[in-house]
């Protein structure tokens, strides 16, 4: 088996994101990653924020929990500008999901109970979104699963706690790549860790060879955030949803569209959807 090495991987994998539209950007810690921030959100928003301003926006990423922060990455916000004018805005654009800023950054550094550095970080609108921890080739893929789960132990929620913000996690060696989604404080298994497929459940291991160019693409990673992660209110976690609960619910909604397109159907009557036990009914 090729040993490719992982530093080769990374610049590879970030050479293949840069092709599907993402920004590399060089960021070394956080001083950077908060700036960027800045920068990325008043592009989003189409506005200036003040230093007070921004200020504000920080003291509202500081707050609460990852379930928490979920919720916030999702609503729409509002400020009280300096001058006095109320301003709303949003960090994230769930409604047209592929309208929102993509950059690529690897190695960044964080210091909490250790210092870590984190392989390639996924920024949408400024916000570290999506996380991927890359091995080398002829490593267990559980290594990178194990460095997540300390990397949540020891450093996510350090400083202004921006990595609580991560949505989605990827983990692979090259050959083999799986996803899942931010428990935060809740123990993570590594049974809940996913493959992605295509829509005839034929398997996409390969990161640089199917996987980036489908699930990493930015339309559909952000389709992913917006509409296939539910943020579970009795347990407080974030679930992600498995690839044949993804197509089926695309083609439930195709074809209710389509019905109601070329039929006038009233969609509040319009068939049913049968599922057997343990396909995954509550998600789907």
């Amino acid at each position: 088996m090729s040993r490719q090495s992982e530093q080769i991987l990374e610049q590879q994998l970030i050479e293949n994101l840069q092709k599907l539209g993402y920004q590399y950007i060089a960021i070394a810690d956080e001083k950077g990653l908060i700036a960027n921030l800045k920068t990325q959100l008043e592009k989003h928003n189409n506005v200036i924020f003040t230093a007070t301003e921004f200020e504000k926006i920080l003291n509202t990423l500081r707050k609460g929990s990852v379930f928490e922060k979920a919720k916030i990455l999702r609503e729409r916000q509002h400020l009280l500008r300096d001058n006095g004018d109320n301003l709303y805005f949003e960090f994230f654009n769930t409604e047209h999901w592929c309208q929102n800023q993509y950059q690529v950054t690897h190695q960044i550094a964080q210091s909490g109970t250790y210092d870590n550095r984190y392989d390639v970080t996924l920024l949408i609108n400024g916000l570290p979104l999506v996380q991927i921890e890359l091995k080398r080739r002829g490593l267990e893929l559980k290594e990178a699963f194990n460095q997540i789960n300390r990397y949540q132990k020891h450093s996510f929620g350090a400083g202004q706690g921006l990595f609580h913000f991560v949505q989605l996690f990827v983990i692979s060696n090259g050959i083999n790549t799986k996803y899942f989604s931010n428990f935060g404080i809740h123990k993570q298994e590594y049974l809940q860790t996913f493959h992605w497929t295509d829509e005839e459940n034929r398997p996409l291991n390969n990161i640089l060879n199917g996987f980036t160019d489908v699930f990493l693409e930015p339309c559909h990673i952000s389709k992913m955030i917006s509409k296939y992660i539910v943020l579970n209110e009795t347990e407080k976690k974030l679930m992600v949803l498995r690839p044949y609960q993804y197509f089926a619910v695309e083609n439930i909604i195709k074809k209710v569209s389509e019905n109601e397109v070329l039929h006038g159907y009233d969609i509040s009557k319009n068939g049913y959807i049968w599922h057997t036990t343990g396909s995954g009914k509550t998600l789907t």
